[in-house]
């Protein structure tokens, strides 16, 4: 695994930054990609530090055409992308009833449109290649919904069904495309949407069985397996991380 290479969008902070740092401990070369290229950078500047190889590359991935020159970017300077991280997401908790409509397209085009924008340019390439991991950071909200996160809950409800559907067509290519499904993490985005609901925190560590949030680390670990050598015949799953929280 020396010589792959990973593509992770949103890699800037939080669950992306870690899962960059943890496929680079494997050996990875990491793509960090990040629509704050500063982020990007910093996360960069970690992996660096601890011995890794990566890069910042600025992605939108609510654009085609960010994607696009993000993954020309990428494939100058390492030819090739073996593992696609789809992480990039984003959220705002309110009753359904009270959003409005400019939120539901921003959490459909980050979540939802961000993956299949990559997926659409990325895939091409490992088909080419003989080669390719594919995994996408869904969330157990969009197995068993999560109250005030309706159009979220749709948005990585679609995630879980695009990534079986590619799995399905991507196999006659040896491609493996997997899922995570996160449950509540600690975050900077949960942080901030804390800071909307003060009490969301204690109540949702009261109701997981492991009494603690996620910690970015621990999705991490799940998609560096999918990531793995050792995942090789897994393709299509949805895995969810969340301390139990709900067992389906």
């Amino acid at each position: 695994m020396s010589e792959r290479i990973a593509f992770i969008t949103g890699a800037g902070r939080g669950i992306g930054r870690e899962i960059a740092r943890k496929l680079a401990s494997n050996s990875f070369k990491i793509i960090v990609t990040d629509v704050n290229l500063t982020n990007a950078e910093e996360t960069v500047a970690l992996i660096k530090e601890a011995g890794g190889e990566g890069t910042a590359v600025y992605c939108d991935v609510t654009k085609l055409e960010s994607v696009q020159e993000a993954v020309k970017t990428s494939l100058e300077r390492y030819k090739t992308i073996d593992v696609l991280v789809n992480n990039a997401g984003w959220d705002k908790i309110e009753p359904f009833l009270k959003s409005e409509p400019e939120t539901w397209k921003t959490v459909i085009n980050i979540n939802l449109m961000g993956q299949i924008h990559t997926c659409k340019e990325i895939l091409p390439h490992m088909i080419e290649n003989g080669y390719g991991k594919v995994v996408n950071i869904a969330s157990d909200s969009g197995r068993v919904g999560s109250s005030g996160e309706a159009v979220y809950s749709a948005a990585k409800g679609g995630v879980i069904a695009f990534t079986k559907t590619l799995a399905r067509e991507m196999a006659r290519h040896k491609i493996n495309v997997n899922c995570v499904a996160p449950g509540p993490a600690d975050t900077p985005l949960f942080q901030e949407i804390g800071s909307y609901n003060q009490g969301i925190a204690a109540a949702l560590e009261k109701a997981i069985p492991f009494r603690r949030l996620a910690q970015p680390s621990d999705i991490a670990g799940a998609v560096a397996y999918f990531a793995s050598e050792e995942a090789n015949y897994v393709t299509g799953q949805t895995l969810s991380v969340n301390g139990g929280l709900t067992m389906c």
